[in-house]
């Protein structure tokens, strides 16, 4: 696990946010504070939709960020700054194997229960956390290490500047 605190909240909120950055990550869970305080559970109502629209369409059991983003950017937008935000967002199953071939890390995509980027906005700073979740047990944290080495790269590739705390 890494704490990186974001050095430019408005270009990294509006690549969240308006962006495609995140599109193909799941969303686990979501947090606005404003005037009120919303919570969203990304966690797909499977009785919302048939069998044949789950199948076509590939639904899993969390929803893309790409689904839920529009919703949580209209409760962001304004004058005003929203009061905190934490948004919890989750690997897509398939980019979990492609990670693992990328670090050439030793361990099956079923023994990883979910590599994780937390997003956290309060105090007018965003912070970016990075957690894992392995199915088994290991003393090994190669996995962890390079969870934590993927997300830094993929920021810097994003222009995402953001220091370790």
């Amino acid at each position: 696990m890494v704490a990186l605190k974001i050095v430019d909240l408005k270009d990294f909120t509006a690549k969240v946010f308006m962006g495609d950055l995140f599109d193909r990550w799941l969303l686990r869970e979501a947090e606005i504070v404003t005037f009120n305080a919303f919570a969203i559970d990304g966690r797909i109502r499977r009785d919302f939709y048939t069998r044949e629209e789950r199948e076509e369409k590939g639904i899993g059991e969390y929803s893309e960020w790409r689904m839920i983003r529009p919703v949580c950017f209209s409760l962001i937008k304004g004058k005003k700054l929203p009061g905190s935000f934490h948004i919890t967002l989750q690997l897509f199953p398939a980019a979990v194997e492609q990670f693992l071939a990328t670090w050439q890390l030793n361990i099956q995509a079923e023994q990883i229960g979910g590599l994780y980027l937390n997003i956290r906005y309060e105090d007018k700073m965003v912070r970016c956390v990075t957690g894992t979740a392995l199915q088994i047990f290991t003393l090994d944290k190669k996995v962890e290490f390079a969870w934590d080495e993927a997300v830094r790269q993929m920021l810097k590739e994003q222009g995402i500047a953001c220091v370790t705390e």
